[in-house]
């Protein structure tokens, strides 16, 4: 198991009894940011302590690592309004609080900062364009930044909870099971075909496998957390042998920001105990803003990651084998060949038509049949 430093920030009983007591400055953040800090102060962002100051930020922008070296690819930032950033002075404490006026953080202010936000999805996106989901919301985000430590008052109450395992309870479970090797699996889709090839080839090369989907914010028309979390609880169930997969949500939102957000996820399942991270096609990848294994090439630069990527090519059914395969397995040509994916399945699902067993196990299509009007996130 990857022995990186695990960080759990949390205030004891009487500094959170104080903190909710105080007059201090209460700062309403959206649920992704608070979900954010949340991460932050479980270990999941480690080695982050607390949304990122301007150095740390121009860092990761520009050479994919924190001041100190270490590789992080994604900003971690809380934006707020001009107003409010001018209401606060570095050396400051204030409360984040949820949009549902609970309290959930203590943020000790180190930095109040702007970065130029074109610059930043170029960098980050590699695109300018509003149509990328995430560059649409880093513009229409506030301009000022605020940076500094992270301490937990109460934990974000969530739909999906008891989906949202902590890094240090998923590494007691590998250690009690006897782990060596762990598999970290990123989605945002709901189970078909081509992933459980994925994940199988993964479980024979390692003792285990965390099943880990993105249950946070995703762009309207992505798959719902109910339709994920039925469709995977159904092919766990029915085809992987018991006391090999770790099944849990992981409560942050999707940035579409291919080749980086591979490193990002990467990153996040190492904190969990990953040994292996699987990268397929076009990860966290959007349109056609990254190419097809761009998110493979990027890992190239980053040889001291802590984790060990499997670049695994694209699956798809060919029909002269009559079985999942991918190009390095399979000598037919491309005539044979049916490709599979989360918006091929999206569409299908959407125009209610039938899904074929080479494509989706028919347990995990009666699952969906079953949360029909949670099948898909809808327009903000």
């Amino acid at each position: 198991m990857p022995d990186h430093v695990m960080i759990s920030r949390s205030l004891n009983r009487k500094g959170r009894d104080a903190a909710l007591r105080s007059k201090l400055l209460r700062i309403e953040a959206a649920d992704d940011f608070i979900l954010d800090a949340e991460k932050i102060a479980i270990g999941a962002y480690s080695p982050l302590s607390g949304f990122m100051c301007r150095e740390d930020f121009a860092e990761v922008v520009h050479k994919m690592r924190l001041k100190d070296g270490s590789v992080w690819t994604i900003p971690i930032f809380l934006p707020v309004h001009a107003d409010i950033a001018g209401s606060i002075s570095k050396g400051d404490h204030v409360i984040i609080r949820d949009l549902r006026g609970h309290d959930i953080a203590l943020m000790v202010i180190k930095d109040i900062f702007s970065f130029p936000k074109d610059e930043w999805a170029r960098n980050v996106y590699r695109t300018e364009s509003r149509k990328h989901p995430g560059v649409k919301r880093l513009y229409d985000m506030h301009d000022k930044l605020l940076g500094g430590d992270i301490y937990m008052i109460n934990r974000p109450r969530f739909k999906f909870e008891a989906y949202n395992i902590d890094p240090l309870d998923t590494r007691k479970i590998i250690r009690e099971r006897g782990w060596k090797t762990v598999a970290g699996f990123q989605t945002r889709n709901v189970p078909h075909r081509a992933h459980e090839y994925l994940q199988k080839i993964a479980l024979s090369l390692t003792d285990g496998i965390l099943i880990h989907p993105i249950i946070g914010w995703k762009r309207a028309g992505d798959f719902g957390p109910e339709a994920v979390l039925s469709g995977y609880k159904a092919l766990i169930r029915f085809y992987y042998p018991k006391g090999r997969v770790i099944f849990a949500g992981l409560t942050t939102a999707m940035r579409y920001a291919g080749p980086r957000e591979a490193v990002f996820h990467a990153i996040i399942r190492r904190n969990y105990g990953c040994t292996h991270f699987i990268i397929g096609r076009d990860h966290a990848g959007v349109g056609d803003y990254y190419g097809k294994y761009d998110a493979h090439r990027i890992f190239d630069d980053l040889p001291d990651l802590g984790i060990t990527p499997l670049l695994l090519r694209e699956p798809y059914y060919c029909r002269k084998c009559a079985e999942i395969v991918s190009d390095k397995v399979c000598p037919h040509s491309e005539k044979f060949r049916v490709y599979i994916s989360g918006t091929l399945i999206r569409r299908m699902v959407q125009a209610k038509k039938d899904i074929p067993p080479y494509m989706m196990r028919r347990e995990v299509v009666n699952a969906l049949e079953r949360v029909n009007s949670k099948n898909f996130i809808s327009a903000e």
